[in-house]
């Protein structure tokens, strides 16, 4: 509390007028700050209602990708199950065709094995049946050359 020079009739007015104007002053600056203050608190509750907004917005795109990517997941698995499934179906169809090929190869290559030696038979006995037409050629030659 400030002390006043005493007059003729009470306070010196003047000191008194300039602390007045004093404390006018430090209570508009005051007011000012407080005005600031809450204008601050008032800007900052906005900000802080939009953040809180965007991190349930943020909160609910995390989710959506979230789900969003689980559910590509399942459906690659799914896709792959079935790519595995159907590359073994073919690959088991690509077996059975190959064991088919195989023993018709084997089939036909016992089948040849057979022609041929059937083939050498007929061969070797008409070769024969040549070779004896030569003798009885030769011994009818001698026959003829004994007259």
């Amino acid at each position: 509390m400030r002390n006043f020079d005493t007059v003729k009739r009470g306070y010196d007015q003047e000191q008194v007028k300039y602390y007045l104007d004093e404390i006018i002053n430090e209570y508009e600056k005051l007011l000012n700050a407080k005005k600031e203050s809450d204008r601050k608190v008032i800007e900052l509750s906005e900000r802080l209602e939009y953040f809180k907004q965007l991190e349930k917005t943020m909160n609910r795109a995390i989710f959506s990708a979230e789900t969003t990517s689980d559910e590509i997941k399942k459906v690659a698995r799914q896709e792959a199950e079935s790519l595995i499934t159907e590359a073994k179906r073919n690959a088991n169809r690509i077996i059975n065709d190959a064991l088919l090929k195989a023993e018709k190869a084997s089939d036909d290559a016992d089948r040849l094995k057979r022609n041929i030696s059937l083939l050498k038979r007929r061969l070797k006995s008409i070769i024969e049946g040549q070779l004896e037409i030569i003798e009885e050629m030769d011994k009818i030659e001698f026959e003829r050359n004994e007259y």
